[in-house]
């Protein structure tokens, strides 16, 4: 497996890849810096939306529309005109948290989380195609990357301050979880699991922030592989191109020091890893919900 450099962003927080099947291009975000970035790896050339905050998580809607979480707001972006079109507002329980890591289940479902800056006050929410938020977890400190397993049994969350992945029995009919258990814990490594993608055969692929890799486990948790990467702080991971076997990473240059840049000096920027995967088409926002 071969990592190369795709895109010299140069970004401060490079989140949530996102590949787009019907246009075959790859949309993430850089959140501090309010971009939406739409990337052609046909033709290598990447463009950017301002949409005037932090966004953190992106998802599909229609070929020209993404649903964008906010700080602490879920809007629209069409990618034809850049209009951003705010429609729900949170409100949080606890101040100084926002919106994280998001994704759409296989009903259309949008699952967001927070992130907030006192441990155990973040949050994930379920966006229903009846317009309603729905809280389906408590006590988290960074609700970070999500998934679901192939067979759609088993929903994975990790929060990112314990170190840890979380496994839930799944209800894909009533979008309900519970039983929770720890799948992964990396509580013994400096490293911090972040963003991640389930692939075919149901194993878990994440970005390990300060972890100068990606890691792959099994359904049952135990490591498969580690590909080193010549950046510090992977932040997540997608599969996408024309077979979904190409893994996409963005990456983060916040927080880093002078010294730290200089030993990854593409901090920031989004990379390609050729695998022998292949990864589940992301699913869409439910057309229930879609005004």
């Amino acid at each position: 497996m071969t990592v190369q450099i795709v895109f010299d962003a140069r970004a401060r927080l490079g989140e949530c890849p996102l590949w787009n099947v019907d246009r075959q291009q790859l949309f993430w975000v850089d959140a501090y810096n309010h971009r939406v970035h739409q990337f052609d790896p046909a033709t290598g050339q990447d463009r950017f939306f301002d949409v005037g905050d932090i966004v953190s998580a992106i998802a599909i809607v229609d070929r020209d529309r993404l649903l964008l979480a906010l700080r602490d707001r879920l809007a629209y972006l069409n990618v034809e005109s850049g209009e951003v079109t705010a429609f729900y507002q949170f409100n949080f329980p606890y101040p100084n948290t926002r919106c994280n890591d998001g994704k759409c289940d296989a009903q259309g479902r949008f699952w967001i989380g927070t992130v907030s800056e006192t441990a155990k006050q973040a949050e994930l929410y379920r966006y229903d195609p009846d317009g309603s938020i729905r809280v389906m977890e408590t006590e988290l400190t960074i609700s970070n990357g999500l998934g679901w397993s192939p067979d759609r049994s088993t929903f994975y969350l990790t929060d990112s301050a314990p170190h840890k992945i979380y496994a839930y029995d799944f209800n894909a009919e009533t979008g309900t979880i519970q039983n929770r258990r720890t799948l992964i814990d990396l509580s013994s490594e400096a490293v911090e699991p972040d963003g991640l993608s389930i692939d075919t055969q149901g194993n878990i692929w994440t970005a390990l922030w300060n972890g100068w890799c990606v890691a792959c486990f099994d359904a049952a948790g135990k490591e498969l592989d580690r590909i080193n990467l010549p950046v510090q702080r992977p932040t997540s991971v997608t599969f996408g191109g024309s077979n979904l076997s190409d893994l996409y990473i963005t990456s983060a240059s916040v927080g880093l020091s002078q010294k730290e840049i200089q030993q990854g000096f593409n901090a920031g920027d989004l990379f390609r890893l050729s695998t022998n995967a292949q990864g589940i088409p992301s699913h869409a926002l439910s057309s229930a919900i879609i005004e």
